[in-house]
Parts: structure tokens; C-alpha cells; sequence
């Protein structure tokens, strides 16, 4: 299944979005205009569903940290997705959720209300007569508890598979550095090595040798990658370069480039899984050259799956590449009163440009520019004084 719709209501940036999504999309917009607070509608629901609500909402600060800011009176916070099969205009599953700061007498965040539709046919409406006596239920969803979601396993399911990429290469090459930086369910890629080295052998050599074979293009001299462990039993990565040595040369992944880690953590997720995956700027440390091919790569791979691919990114070189569509860009323009979402094929100007011939990049990219950067350059920023 993918999301087909989501509808946020006072969430983080968002006073009000209602889009549809398809296999794969690319979220554009300014510094600061919530793309990542997007991806993390997606994450919440996740945790809700892995660790429940209370840990779900306590890890990102409290309510009072995800509720928008241009919320005014209205005090809840919604998120609504649909799921539907890829290419099918019936929706599988609807889940919605709504939430505020407290029960009575509770100092937690509490549900204002948890609806599951089956299809058109709603099967769970909260609160029902049970909350009504005791509103501490309220404070746990049915989504979390798996006595009471069998109904609708089959949503828990596929929102806790869902898989969050935005690698740090320092924290893999360097996991005892930071050994207070983890988080639930390691966005970072903290134990990215433990994971690979988790995975069964057969699929893992499978995995490594196409990783390999794309290395090869990306990176001339690599021309082994393996998955080894040291004397304590500890997983590393271990590639063999080119060298002037007749065997050529080993290294492990502390003496990787951020690049070659980052591609091999891109690709490794690429590969994990048929789940929703959420690629958090995916060009980062890559070379221009590799960032036009991602597109083709991330849909190719993604087709054969058929799972959903979103993106985040700033990146002129991903999104000039032809084969983007305005219906799988979602363009993020902040306001006074939150932060408006728009298809950018749903945009006239920007259609137009698309069907002139331009890319995706030349039509939307220059509406992100902050206004007045022209006089960013001119700072001096006290260097005369």
C-alpha cells in the first residue's frame, strides 16, 4: 500500500494541508518551510504505532513543541492519512487521530479523537462509551495496543515498517562518540552497521554485491565492499581500492568519504524493503553527476517494489532530471498563518514552464529563494568595523 492522502491540522509548520501523494515524491520549499516537519508526520504515526503515543509525543518535546504556532484557539492536533493500493482510486484504509494537551486530572496528551474506516465501512470511532468512563483509555490509542487493533493490524503493519534515511557518516564511523546521540528507531544511522550486519547472509551478499556494482560507476577505484567483523565481533564495512599495491588496497568505513556512505546507506535502503521509505536531502556529499542519476535509480528501484519513495530536498541537480513530473512535487510556501502545501502541477505558472519543456528544477527552484537574498552577498558582517 502507499499513503494516497494525508490532511494535517496544526501540525509543527502546518495550520492546514490536505494533499494527495503518489509512489514518489519530492518535497521542495525555503530553509525552514517544514519539509522535514512533513516527513515527520509520517515518523509520528510510526512511533505511535511502535512505541505508542505518549513516548511518540515526550520524544519530540511535548505537545506543546508539535501543536503549530498560528493554532490560535484551536488547541488539536490532527493527522488524517488514507491508504489505497498503488493505482487503485479506492482507498484500503483510512486512520485519523486527533489529539490535545490533557486529560481531566492527566497531565499526558490524550486522544480527542481515533477512526478507522475499512474501505467506505468506519470500524473504530473514539471515543465510545468505554473512554466516556474512564478517560485514562484515552491516553493510549488503539493503534499501539495489539488487543484492540485487530481490526485494522494490517495499518499498524504498514505505518511501523515505515523507513527514515538521513544518514550522518560521523556518527557511523564513529558510534561510541556518540553514545548519548541515539534515538528510537536510529534516524541517523548510529547502528546502520549493526542493521546490515542483522540482516540474512544470503540477502545481505545480495544486497552488497549490487551496492558494489553502483560503487563501481560512482567511485572508479573501489572494487570490493564487503560486510566483515574485527576481533571483538563488531560489523564493519570493508572495500578494497585500487592501489598501486598489485591487491589493491583495504579500508573500512571510518575511512570512507561522507559520500561513499551516505550512497551506500541510500542504496541499502533502497533494497531493504517494500515499505514507505523518507529520504531526508539524499544529494547531500554526492557529486552533482550522481545526484542527476538518483531520480532514475530511486524509481527503478521503487517500481520494482512498488513501494512509496518521499523526498526532501533543496538539490537544483535531482530535480532537473525530465523524467519528474509536477504531480510528484509537493512545493512548500510559508505564510503568516503556517506554512500551504500545493501540487506544483495544481500551480498554472508552474505547469506551464513544465509543459514549455522546462525541468522541474528551472519551474519550481526559484520560488524557494528567500526574498531578498540578492543581499545576502553584500553582508559584511562587521569585517570593516
Amino acid at each position: 500500500m502507499i499513503v494516497s492522502r494525508i490532511i494535517l491540522a496544526n501540525w509543527r509548520n502546518f495550520r492546514q494541508v490536505d494533499v494527495n501523494l503518489g509512489e514518489r515524491m519530492f518535497v521542495v520549499g525555503p530553509n525552514a518551510s517544514g519539509k522535514s516537519n512533513f516527513l515527520d508526520a509520517f515518523r509520528f504515526l510510526r512511533d505511535v504505532a511502535r512505541h505508542g503515543l505518549q513516548e511518540a509525543v515526550s520524544s519530540r518535546g511535548g505537545l506543546s513543541k508539535i501543536r503549530c504556532l498560528a493554532a490560535r484557539r484551536h488547541p488539536d492536533v490532527e493527522i488524517d492519512v488514507t491508504l489505497a493500493e498503488p493505482d487503485s482510486p479506492a482507498p484500503s484504509w483510512r486512520y485519523a487521530l486527533g489529539i490535545r494537551q490533557e486529560v481531566r486530572g492527566y497531565r499526558h496528551p490524550a486522544l480527542v479523537y481515533e477512526r478507522v474506516w475499512r474501505g467506505e465501512e468506519q470500524i473504530v470511532d473514539r471515543p465510545n462509551d468505554e473512554d466516556q468512563r474512564d478517560e485514562l483509555r484515552l491516553t493510549q490509542t488503539y493503534l499501539e495496543q495489539v488487543n484492540a487493533n485487530a481490526q485494522f493490524r494490517e495499518i499498524a503493519g504498514f505505518l511501523r515498517s515505515t523507513l527514515y534515511l538521513h544518514l550522518i557518516p560521523q556518527l557511523l564511523r564513529y558510534p561510541e562518540a556518540f553514545a548519548n546521540a541515539s534515538m528510537p528507531d536510529d534516524p541517523f544511522g548510529r547502528s546502520f552497521l549493526e542493521r546490515v550486519a542483522r540482516t540474512p547472509e544470503k540477502t545481505k551478499r545480495s544486497r552488497l554485491r549490487r551496492i558494489e556494482q553502483a560503487l563501481r560507476l560512482a567511485v572508479p577505484q573501489l572494487k570490493q565492499l564487503a560486510e566483515v567483523k574485527d576481533e571483538r565481533g563488531a560489523p564493519h564495512l570493508e572495500a578494497i581500492y585500487e592501489h598501486w599495491r598489485p591487491h589493491g588496497a583495504k579500508q573500512r568505513e571510518d575511512q570512507f568519504s561522507d559520500g561513499t556512505l551516505r550512497l551506500i546507506g541510500l542504496l541499502w535502503s533502497l533494497l531493504e524493503s517494500d515499505s514507505l521509505l523518507l529520504l531526508e536531502e539524499p544529494e547531500l556529499s554526492l557529486n552533482a553527476a550522481i545526484v542527476r542519476k538518483l531520480p532514475a535509480i530511486i524509481y527503478r528501484l521503487q517500481r520494482q517494489k512498488r513501494r512509496q519513495v518521499i523526498i526532501s530536498t533543496h538539490s537544483f541537480d535531482l530535480l532537473s532530471d525530465k523524467g519528474i513530473g509536477g504531480e510528484e512535487a509537493l512545493l512548500l510556501t510559508p505564510e503568516p498563518d503556517g506554512t500551504r502545501i500545493d501540487t506544483a502541477s495544481r500551480l498554472e505558472d508552474v505547469r506551464l514552464l513544465l509543459e514549455g519543456g522546462n525541468t522541474l528544477a528551472d519551474a519550481i527552484l526559484e520560488r524557494t529563494a528567500p526574498e531578498g537574498i540578492e543581499k545576502f552577498g553584500q553582508l559584511k558582517l562587521g569585517l570593516d568595523e
